[in-house]
């Protein structure tokens, strides 16, 4: 079997790292290519999360690869074809707003313009305070998208954050394998 090769973006949902790093690891382990991308943001900030050095490292070790963190790197995606499949994860409400009004001013929006133009996938797993709020508007948009998958997402904390949604990001590998179909994964809210 040839490998996936798969972006796999991370941008600033910091609370979210570690959930989702498992998940990239997942990928890894079950022999996709994984090319790792990520915001300028999260590439460079420390938070009470964790510090930016100790995740480079980590997702650099887990992919033997170097991570694509500025414009001039994700835009050589597009016209050298290098993924099969996309994944922004976490996709934050900001990143959303971007993609949603095709705004490429980051490294993970240029990935996600450089790869959507060979008519490839892109696979959202959305982390946002705001997803039943301001965003909503943007992912309406993009699940009616051409190319745009996400990964069954619900809210997170109803009670504290009752406009808050965040994607189950197990479903990642299976939200791939459908989205290289071209089928959005079911039930998308759960």
């Amino acid at each position: 079997m040839e490998k996936i090769r798969t972006g796999f973006a991370i941008c600033g949902s910091f609370c979210t790292f570690s959930k989702v790093l498992p998940q990239m690891k997942a990928l890894v382990d079950a022999g996709y290519d994984v090319v790792p991308i990520m915001s300028e943001f999260s590439y460079a900030t420390d938070t009470r999360f964790g510090k930016a050095a100790d995740f480079i490292a980590q997702i650099e070790k887990m992919t033997g690869k170097k991570i694509i963190h500025t414009i001039d790197g994700a835009e050589p995606i597009g016209p050298k074809k290098l993924l099969d499949v996309l994944v922004i994860a976490p996709c934050t409400g900001n990143t959303l707003g971007k993609l949603a009004c095709g705004i490429t001013d980051s490294s993970v929006t240029m990935a996600a313009k450089a790869h959507i133009r060979n008519a490839r996938p892109v696979v959202i797993a959305v982390s946002t305070n705001d997803g039943l709020g301001a965003s909503a508007k943007n992912i309406g948009m993009l699940q009616n998208a051409k190319y745009i998958y996400f990964v069954p997402y619900e809210q997170d904390d109803h009670i504290h954050k009752p406009s808050s949604l965040v994607a189950d990001f197990s479903q990642i590998a299976s939200t791939i394998e459908m989205a290289l179909k071209n089928v959005q994964i079911q039930p998308l809210l759960k």
